[in-house]
């Protein structure tokens, strides 16, 4: 096995570091800093965990390479794990 420089693995991980240093932009941006819960934070941090999982799917668990019905699967459960943790938050939100 050949281990050598790989473009789109390296790619794939300028994205994913661009993507943390935005979520954490975008935790620094409360001017009040307080530790009241801001809807827009948590929504964004969890969409951009949810990106972030997604591509380490296809990238680094070679999603991208497998059958259809695979890749289905996973962003399926992606997309089931969005529905779920966004619920719950709203719906906290609503009980509250």
């Amino acid at each position: 096995m050949k281990a050598g420089f790989n473009k789109r693995l390296l790619v794939v991980w300028l994205v994913l570091s661009a993507i943390t240093l935005v979520y954490l932009w975008v935790g620094s941006i409360d001017p009040a800093r307080s530790l009241r819960p801001s809807a827009v934070v948590t929504v964004s941090a969890i969409v951009m965990a949810l990106i972030k999982v997604r591509i380490v799917f296809r990238e680094f668990m070679e999603v991208r390479h497998a059958p259809v019905l695979l890749c289905r699967l996973a962003d399926g459960w992606v997309l089931l794990m969005a529905v779920c943790l966004l619920g719950s938050y709203f719906v906290g939100m609503a009980v509250r």
